[in-house]
């Protein structure tokens, strides 16, 4: 098989493609050829050296792969090992040439990928490829973040940072089920495209405090706040809520100013953060949450029933990944350089 492996902390050019053997499906597993590879935030923070989750360097990242199955291995055993906690596998009808999306917790940047069954769901007939490797994270930590942390409400206000991201597309598409008012940072070349996807008030990333003011007025407030900036912008964020209003932060960009690690924007950022006692929230009436997905994969109890929720709503028309461009294996450092450029609207994707 052939990966993309980070060789060491630094830009985009440590990445390097490798060959090593094809891996075996084990018990309760199945192996995919893997046609697209999605690329998100952590991908970028990883090969900085920034992101604490990630495997030690060197390493094969990537959350979200999808392809086709070509093995599929012996039924799990339905017992655990004498004295281990136990916890059920789901029950899986899997099978040789699905076309499926797939969910590693890392090692996605590959042609040939082994999961558990329980990481594995089969892709809507109409699906390409392309938008099932753009679908897993993304949305599945927007729909997280809106319909399970955020309990958006219908016709809620709700200020998007990165708007023209790959979350920030997705929650807003989901947001728009609900008819919320949306507000949505990105730069100014991109506000007619977010205008374009739905959003009210697209807005520049300088000043967005006072622009929002300007329209909610001095006394309004925001209900929901999606922020994976960090830093001071999560102080901020709160102050613009109001009465039952939710700050989710999921990221913490400020902490990567450049294509390097720079540990003085770390640690600047991390000193600007604003720390909330529960009396404070108890009487502002305000809920400040935070999103991880990479710690929820042992909790596929919550996780998979998301998972089906949102391919109902792409088999209904009400959600479709948006896919900006795509980055053969051999041009990784290219598809990295891109993220970090802000150019992308939408989902970047590798493919071998």
């Amino acid at each position: 098989m052939r990966q993309i492996w980070i060789t060491k902390k630094g830009a985009p050019e440590v990445l390097q493609v490798k060959e090593a053997p094809d891996p075996e499906a084990g018990a309760g597993q199945v192996r995919i050829k893997v046609k697209c590879a999605g690329i998100n935030f952590a991908d970028l923070a990883a090969r900085a050296g920034i992101y604490p989750d990630a495997p030690k360097i060197p390493c094969v990242v990537g959350y979200e792969v999808s392809g086709v199955i070509d093995q599929v291995g012996p039924p799990a055993p339905v017992t655990a090992p004498e004295g281990a906690p136990y916890r059920a596998a789901p029950p899986s009808d899997l099978k040789v040439g699905d076309q499926v999306f797939g969910m590693p917790r890392f090692g996605g940047y590959t042609d040939t990928l082994v999961l558990p069954a329980g990481q594995v769901f089969r892709m809507p007939a109409k699906m390409t490829f392309e938008e099932a490797a753009a679908l897993p994270v993304v949305y599945l930590t927007a729909h997280h973040m809106l319909m399970f942390t955020g309990y958006l409400r219908p016709d809620s206000r709700i200020l998007i940072h990165s708007a023209a991201g790959g979350v920030g597309l997705a929650a807003i598409q989901l947001a728009r089920t609900r008819n919320c008012e949306i507000f949505g940072t990105a730069s100014a070349s991109k506000h007619d495209y977010l205008r374009a996807q739905g959003v009210a008030h697209p807005i520049a990333n300088e000043g967005y405090i006072e622009a929002i003011r300007s329209i909610i007025g001095k006394d309004g407030g925001l209900d929901l706040v999606l922020d994976p900036v960090g830093g001071p912008s999560w102080g901020d964020g709160y102050d613009l809520l109001g009465p039952a209003g939710r700050l989710v932060c999921f990221g913490f960009s400020a902490g990567l100013k450049d294509k390097t690690v720079s540990w003085l924007s770390v640690i600047g950022a991390f000193l600007k953060i604003r720390k909330y006692s529960p009396i404070k929230l108890m009487d502002a009436n305000k809920t400040v949450s935070g999103v991880n997905m990479g710690h929820l994969f042992d909790r596929l109890d919550l996780l998979r029933p998301q998972f089906e929720a949102l391919i109902r709503m792409y088999e209904e028309g009400a959600i479709k990944p948006t896919v900006d461009k795509t980055f053969p294996f051999s041009e990784a450092a290219a598809a990295h350089h891109y993220l970090h450029d802000r150019k992308a609207k939408g989902k970047v994707l590798l493919t071998p």
